[in-house]
């Protein structure tokens, strides 16, 4: 199984957010730190707000903070929310996709299984197992 950039990112900002979690980061923050696009990290961070996982805040000293504690996020939860919008196959999708074997295929269970095994394995970890401390980047 291959996680998005998406995910990846959204990984990456949690796991920093995790190491301070009373502390706000902003896009920018994100940005610096990973090397990667604030317009992209903008769309993550809504993401992540609209599912209620973390809180944002305008103005000076904003950003966006966990609206949990690192210990009550569970990875497989995280990536179930990250990955919603993108099956593992095609028919695994809200509208059932295009599938010329619908019916007959037998693939599609063991996906399933396979697909809830794996997030299962994942939910024994949560973000305080994982949390990525900020590091200077070298000059």
């Amino acid at each position: 199984m291959r996680l998005t950039s998406f995910t990846e990112f959204g990984l990456r900002m949690l796991m920093r957010m995790a190491a301070t979690p009373h502390v706000a980061l902003s896009t920018a923050d994100f940005a610096n730190e990973f090397g990667l696009s604030r317009h992209h990290l903008a769309k993550i961070v809504q993401h992540l707000s609209r599912a209620g996982l973390i809180e944002t805040r305008r103005g000076g000293g904003g950003g966006a903070i966990l609206a949990h504690r690192p210990q009550e996020i569970f990875l497989g939860d995280l990536i179930r929310l990250l990955e919603r919008d993108h099956p593992l196959v095609e028919c695994f999708g809200a509208d059932g996709g295009d599938c010329s074997l619908d019916g007959r295929c037998r693939l599609k269970a063991r996906l399933r299984a396979a697909e809830a095994a794996f997030l299962a394995e994942l939910n024994t970890t949560t973000l305080a197992d994982i949390a990525l401390p900020f590091l200077q980047k070298r000059t």
